[in-house]
């Protein structure tokens, strides 16, 4: 009887919590730049309530990803959770002026999070607030958000890793959680992540050829980018064979797409590839403790470094080694007991 009452009651409360979740919502999405939406609470509710079942999350209401828009920047409020928002967004658009320690070289998290993770399909960071804590496949851990975005510090711009209690770490959480408002937890949006591409093999003859007419003028003919508009594509100051955009696909997906900036979608797959595969053929920095990764197998198979059951598919010319090896290290979370500590 007693596990019964329990139980009823476990599912009253994620009922209401998946209520409460729809209703912000549904509310939130009634206007684009974060003004309230002009229905009453009583309907919003109502209207929640005829989408999710009893039990039911949010996120598993429906199966379509949410149309998400955030509320614009005007909507940042202005007092002290503002000021760490408008920090956080400054930390994501200029990263190497603000933490040039952590971040020494060439690329901001808003090389990849294009329009400061605002635009979709291009790595956006919408909801990705919601979504946290999460599985992380290739560490084999659920990890928080912060850890996530140290994986960016320490292979996407090949830097160190923040302390998770810094202001700086938690500046840049608060500038996620606002570009998450209203997204229930869990639950996907249109236009996260990048786009797929067909399973191609790229030229890097074809791909030197193509950069010097297409990609020279903005990046350099040694790659090495102009911060911080142009990030550097190879060399000690761009991205680490263990980021993703190292792997040819996602490098393809992201030019294809994205690039050349004043001529977006004009490059054909198999250019994006040829591009992808001279780009990442060039030396690059190296990622610590990569070898590591997929512990239980699993690895993309143009992932360009061997890993557990997993051979690299064209790695770089030559790895650049790290200035501080151990600070390029995110360490998967640790239960207190394989500590040698008691709870209390």
């Amino acid at each position: 009887m007693q596990r019964n009452h329990r139980k009823a009651a476990r599912t009253l409360s994620l009922t209401c919590c998946g209520l409460f979740a729809a209703a912000i919502v549904v509310a939130c999405r009634g206007e684009g730049n974060g003004s309230a939406a002009s229905v009453s609470m009583s309907d919003t509710l109502a209207r929640a309530a005829t989408q999710v079942k009893p039990g039911q999350s949010v996120a598993a209401a429906g199966s379509e990803p949410l149309d998400y828009t955030p509320p614009s920047d005007s909507a940042i409020p202005n007092d002290p959770m503002g000021a760490a928002i408008r920090r956080g967004r400054a930390i994501f658009v200029r990263t190497t002026d603000s933490l040039p320690r952590h971040a020494p070289g060439n690329i901001q998290c808003a090389s990849c999070h294009v329009d400061a993770g605002r635009r979709r399909d291009a790595a956006a960071l919408i909801g990705v607030h919601a979504r946290y804590p999460k599985y992380l496949d290739r560490s084999a851990a659920v990890i928080p958000i912060e850890d996530r975005i140290n994986y960016c510090f320490t292979r996407s711009l090949a830097g160190t890793r923040l302390p998770n209690e810094s202001r700086e770490m938690q500046d840049m959480v608060a500038y996620l959680a606002f570009l998450s408002q209203g997204v229930p937890i869990g639950a996907r949006v249109k236009g996260e992540g990048i786009p797929k591409m067909p399973e191609l093999t790229g030229d890097s003859a074809r791909g030197a050829q193509l950069f010097a007419t297409t990609c020279a003028i903005c990046h350099g003919a040694d790659g090495q980018g102009n911060s911080p508009a142009f990030p550097a594509l190879w060399g000690a100051a761009s991205y680490s064979i263990g980021a993703s955009m190292a792997r040819e696909e996602r490098a393809a997906a992201f030019i294809r797409h994205f690039m050349p900036q004043n001529n977006p979608g004009s490059l054909t797959d198999q250019q994006a590839y040829d591009l992808a595969a001279y780009i990442n053929s060039q030396p690059r920095p190296d990622s610590p403790g990569k070898e590591n990764d997929w512990p239980a197998g699993g690895a993309a198979r143009d992932v360009p470094y061997d890993t557990q059951g997993h051979k690299a598919y064209r790695p770089p010319a030559r790895l650049i080694p790290r200035r501080n090896p151990g600070g390029a290290i995110v360490p998967a979370p640790v239960s207190v007991h394989a500590r040698g500590s008691s709870v209390r």
